[in-house]
């Protein structure tokens, strides 16, 4: 028999703010704080991004393996703080984090190597001596283990922009088997040369506000940030009179097949992943208050989103929350998450920041003023280059 699965710690950075409460306030105001681009590197391209402020990196940005671990570190102890973990329930929590990165981090720096070396990308020396894959994520994410003193399982999920989403979602499902009385999951990814470059060869990226689902959306805007759940099964939590700040009902994850960076264009992956959410969860489209869209505000990924909200849930309210927060790639779906469950529990959904006509061509406008919400579930979906997609149902905390 599977185990419930609550929420007793969550933390969050990003550009709109650097807890839940403070990063709500600031989406329900509306605000866009948006940063030049050269604020990540003055070669970067000049397309605006939702930049962290510098006391967020110790030491400064170094546009390396050490500013995503330090966004991981920095959410990972506060959401460890707020959750209040004795040492013998923490010593076997595992640890699951996601980033869009993996072992790529320094893939810039290694193919600047190997232009200049002419010996190849791999391995790629840095000046000062080190190996560049001893810094990558997976590194530092067991250092991130043994820093909290966690020893359990430990995974790193690069799974595209669903990663974060994955990765609570794997950790809801070791503590509903029973696997662990507790898992760390989230996601992080700081700004890079690599994806900001990318994205712009690809032509989706935008050289103002992002605006999702809107008619006049012309691509994303990237931005960084870093969020985390501390999951623990519901009698864990009643045991020691740990706080319930919310309930991870149900995952569903599943693949387009279908192109290497467009999304199917009937959204067959990520209404696959919505029904299995649902299905776990046990709930129905009229149980959801609302939906935290992944909405990027590229043409295609809102068209097919859109397309498959209105099919599957066609009476719920579409929230999208990128407009204030941009696309924190590997981070988005847990820092959503997080959103979502703040939202929940504060029984009250913002506009969608960057929103203001409808497109035809989709169908759907999301929150257009600030919205209240009674029921306790919402949903949050994630979509991802590769084509997978991912769907996590949240609950509501206890009053």
């Amino acid at each position: 028999m599977g185990h419930d699965v609550v929420v007793t710690g969550m933390a969050c950075l990003c550009a709109a703010g650097k807890t839940p409460a403070e990063a709500l306030a600031a989406l329900g105001r509306g605000e866009c704080r948006l940063s030049p681009a050269t604020v990540l590197d003055s070669r970067a391209l000049a397309f605006p991004v939702f930049a962290l402020d510098g006391e967020c990196f110790p030491g400064g940005r170094r546009a390396s393996a050490r500013d995503t671990f330090a966004l991981a570190r920095t959410v990972v102890h506060k959401a460890l703080a707020q959750a209040a973990l004795p040492p013998e329930l923490l010593a076997d929590a595992g640890l699951v984090l996601g980033t869009t990165a993996g072992s790529a981090l320094h893939f810039l720096d290694a193919y600047a190597a190997s232009r200049e070396s002419g010996k190849g990308i791999l391995p790629a020396a840095r000046e000062d001596g080190q190996d560049c894959a001893r810094e990558d994520y997976f590194a530092s994410n067991l250092a991130l283990a043994m820093d909290v003193a966690a020893r359990g399982p430990r995974l790193t999920v690069t799974n595209a922009c669903t990663s974060g989403a994955d990765a609570i979602g794997l950790g809801r499902d070791m503590v509903a088997a029973g696997q662990c009385s507790c898992v760390i999951c989230g996601g992080a990814d700081a700004l890079s040369l690599v994806p900001h470059t990318g994205f712009a060869r690809l032509m989706i990226s935008s050289d103002e506000a992002c605006r999702p689902f809107d008619r006049e959306r012309k691509g994303l805007n990237l931005g960084e940030g870093a969020a985390a759940l501390v999951l623990e099964s519901a009698a864990s939590a009643r045991q020691r009179g740990a706080a319930v700040l919310g309930r991870v009902l149900g995952y569903g994850s599943a693949a387009d097949a279908h192109h290497f960076t467009a999304p199917h264009p009937q959204g067959r992956g990520l209404a696959d992943a919505l029904g299995a959410a649902l299905a776990q969860a046990g709930l129905e489209a009229k149980d959801l208050a609302f939906v935290n869209a992944h909405a990027t505000s590229t043409r295609e990924n809102d068209r097919v989103e859109g397309h498959v909200l209105l099919q599957m849930l066609p009476r719920t309210p579409v929230w999208a929350s990128k407009g204030g927060t941009g696309h924190t790639l590997g981070a988005a779906g847990a820092l959503e998450a997080v959103l979502t469950l703040a939202a929940l529990n504060l029984g009250r959904v913002p506009a969608s920041t960057g929103f203001s006509a409808s497109d035809p061509e989709i169908g759907l406008s999301p929150t257009q003023e600030a919205l209240s919400v009674s029921l306790p579930y919402a949903v949050s979906t994630s979509l991802g280059f590769g084509g997978g997609n991912a769907a996590l149902i949240l609950g509501r905390g206890d009053a």
